[in-house]
C-alpha cells in the first residue's frame, strides 16, 4: 500500500505499474481475489492507458485467476491464456512458471484436469531450465493433485508430494 501511494504521489506512472502488479501477486498468493480483482484492473487501466505491455499481461492473468477462482472459468481461463500468450510476446519468461501454475489452476476447477497437468509439466520444465526455484515446491504439489485428480499410479502421486516437500525444506 505505502509504494503504491508513493508512487502516486510521486506520479511515477512505471513504478506504481510495478507496486500493483507486486501488489496484485501478494493478494493472489493470499488468495484474496476481491482484493487481487481490485489491483488487476486498476493495472489493467494504467498499462493500457501507458502502453506498459508486460504489466498490462500481469493484470491480464490476475483477473483471470479471479474469474476463474470466482467459478467463471469460461471467461477466467482465456484471460489467464491470452495474458500468457502477450507474456510470451514480449519475450519475457520472467514468472512463466507461476503464470503456468495459476492457469493450471483454472484448468482444474474448470474439470479439465488433463490440461492441467500438460501446464503444470511444461511450468515445471521452464523452472528448471531456466532455474526459476521460486514455486518449484507448489508445482510438484499442484502436479501431485492432478495425478491423483486423474487416478494416476499411487508411486507417481507421492513422487510428486515428496518432491514438493523436499523443495519446500530445503527452501525453508
Amino acid at each position: 500500500d505505502e509504494a503504491i501511494a508513493t508512487a502516486k504521489e510521486l506520479k511515477d506512472r512505471y513504478t506504481l505499474a510495478m507496486a500493483l502488479a507486486w501488489a496484485a501477486g501478494l493478494a493472489h498468493l493470499e488468495r484474496d481475489p476481491a482484493e487481487v480483482d481490485r489491483l488487476a484492473s486498476e493495472l489493467i487501466e494504467l498499462s493500457t492507458r501507458h502502453h506498459f505491455a508486460y504489466f498490462l499481461t500481469l493484470g491480464l492473468i490476475r483477473r483471470g485467476w479471479v474469474r476463474s477462482a470466482s467459478g467463471n472459468t469460461a471467461e477466467g481461463i482465456p484471460g489467464i491464456e491470452l495474458g500468457i500468450k502477450e507474456a510470451r510476446a514480449t519475450g519475457s519468461v520472467l514468472e512463466l512458471d507461476t503464470h503456468l501454475a495459476g492457469k493450471a489452476e483454472a484448468l482444474h476447477l474448470a474439470d479439465r484436469t488433463s490440461e492441467a497437468l500438460e501446464a503444470i509439466n511444461e511450468a515445471v520444465a521452464i523452472a528448471e531450465r531456466f532455474e526459476h526455484g521460486y514455486c518449484s515446491a507448489e508445482l510438484h504439489r499442484l502436479r501431485g493433485v492432478f495425478l491423483a485428480t486423474l487416478g494416476a499410479d499411487e508411486v507417481r502421486i507421492e513422487a510428486s508430494f515428496c518432491k514438493a516437500i523436499g523443495i519446500a525444506k530445503e527452501q525453508k
